[in-house]
C-alpha cells in the first residue's frame, strides 16, 4: 500500500470517527498518531517519536510541546502541538512559537487531527512565521497537497527541498486568499485599473459602483467559462470511451409511454457551480444530484430528504428553489446560471443547516 493509500485510510478514518472523539487526548490517539504513523514513523519509538517533547525556556519551565519528530542527530526537525478535533486552532501564546527558536527544529505544526498547518521560518531565522506555508484538510484532502505531504515522510524528508517550495506555497495560498476576496468584492484599485482599460471618461463615483458590479460579474463570469469548458472537455473524453458491447433490447411498450428525463448540459454547469459555491462548507464528495422531471435536485448525501436547492430550468423561465427549515420552497427566477453566484450566501447557510442537522427529513 503506498503513501496516498494510507493516507484515504485515514481520511476514511477521521470522518467516521470523529464524533466519537471527545478529549484531546483521544484526538492525539485515533487521528494524530495514525498521521505520523503515514508519514513513516515509528509512534512507539522515542528516538523518532518523543511525546511531551520539554525544552526549558528562561523562566518557562516544564513546558511540553505534545510530539517532537527526532532525526538521527538526536535534534527535533519538527514539533507537533495538538488539540481537539473541535477546537479552533490558534498560535496565541502557543508553545510552538516559543520553542521553535530555542530548538533545531525547522517546522512546527499544529493540528486538531483534521486541520494541519504547518510553519517554517521564512520572514525572520529561527523565528517561527505567524502564517503556515501549508494547510490541509483530512476531510477536503487534495492531490497537490498529498504531494506536499509526502515530502515530510521519513523517507523523502529533505529539509532543504521543503524550504524551498515551501515559500512558493505561503505566497500562492495569500495570492489564492487575495484572488478570491477580490471576486467577491473587488476592491477600488482593482475597480479602478480594471476600468481604465477599457472606459476613456472620467471614474467619479457614479462609474465606480457601476464598474464594480461589472468587475464583481465578469470575475463570476470567468469563473463560470472555465469550469463550462472543463465540464465539456469531461464529457467529450467520456463519450470517446463509451464502448457498447452488446445489442439494446427495445424497450417494451409500457416503458416508451413513460416520460423521458433528460439532464442537460446547463444542468450539469449550475451543478458545478453550487459546488464551487459550498467547496469551503461540505466536502465536494457529499453533494449530488437527482434530475426529475419537473426539477434538478441538488443533494447532500445523494439524499432526497436533504436537498440543497432545485433547479427549474425546464420551462421559458429559469428559477432556482431554495427550502427552509420547514422544507417550504421558495423560488427565485434567475436569467442564467451566473445568476447563482448572487445566492452564495443562501446556498451556503442551507448546507450548513443540513450539516448540523443530522436527522434532517
Amino acid at each position: 500500500m503506498d503513501f496516498k493509500d494510507h493516507l484515504k485510510q485515514l481520511v476514511d478514518r477521521v470522518a467516521r470517527l470523529k464524533d466519537s472523539i471527545h478529549t484531546e487526548e483521544a484526538t492525539k490517539t485515533a487521528f494524530i498518531l495514525p498521521f505520523l504513523q503515514c508519514l513513516g514513523y515509528d509512534v512507539f519509538n522515542p528516538l523518532e517519536v518523543v511525546p511531551e517533547f520539554i525544552s526549558d525556556i528562561g523562566t518557562k519551565k516544564g513546558e511540553k510541546v505534545d510530539y517532537a519528530i527526532m532525526r538521527d542527530s538526536g535534534e527535533p526537525c519538527m514539533l507537533i502541538e495538538c488539540k481537539h478535533w473541535a477546537q479552533s486552532l490558534t498560535l496565541h501564546d502557543n508553545q510552538l512559537l516559543r520553542y521553535f527558536h530555542v530548538t533545531k527544529a525547522r517546522f512546527g505544526v499544529l493540528t486538531n487531527g483534521i486541520i494541519y498547518r504547518f510553519y517554517t521560518d521564512l520572514e525572520e531565522p529561527n523565528k517561527m512565521d505567524q502564517k503556515p506555508f501549508l494547510e490541509i484538510n483530512m476531510l477536503d484532502l487534495r492531490d497537490n497537497q498529498v504531494e506536499e505531504l509526502k515530502k515530510f515522510h521519513k523517507s523523502y524528508f529533505d529539509v532543504n527541498a521543503i524550504i524551498t517550495s515551501a515559500s512558493e506555497l505561503k505566497y500562492t495560498g495569500e495570492l489564492k486568499l487575495l484572488i478570491q476576496q477580490e471576486m467577491n468584492s473587488p476592491s477600488d484599485p482593482l475597480v479602478r485599473h480594471l476600468a481604465k482599460q477599457v472606459y476613456p471618461g472620467q471614474l467619479n463615483a457614479k462609474m465606480m459602483d457601476y464598474f464594480t458590479g461589472l468587475v464583481k460579474k465578469s470575475f463570476q463570469h470567468s469563473f463560470s467559462d472555465q469550469i463550462t469548458d472543463r465540464l465539456k472537455t469531461a464529457l467529450v473524453q467520456e463519450e470517446k470511451t463509451i464502448v457498447v458491447t452488446e445489442p439494446v433490447a427495445a424497450p417494451a411498450a409500457e416503458e416508451k409511454e413513460k416520460p423521458t428525463i433528460v439532464t442537460t448540459q446547463e444542468e450539469l454547469e449550475a451543478f458545478y457551480i453550487v459546488r464551487s459555491i459550498l467547496r469551503g462548507t461540505v466536502e465536494l464528495k457529499r453533494i449530488a444530484y437527482r434530475d426529475a422531471q419537473t426539477y434538478f435536485a441538488i443533494l447532500l448525501d445523494d439524499n432526497n430528504r436533504k436537498t440543497i436547492c432545485r433547479l427549474y430550468f425546464n420551462g421559458s423561465k429559469k428559477y432556482l428553489a431554495l427550502l427552509d427549515e420547514a422544507k417550504k420552497e421558495t423560488k427565485y427566477e434567475i436569467a442564467g446560471i451566473d445568476d447563482l453566484y448572487e445566492y452564495s450566501q443562501q446556498l451556503v447557510e442551507g448546507a450548513e443547516r443540513l450539516i448540523s442537522n443530522k436527522n434532517s427529513i
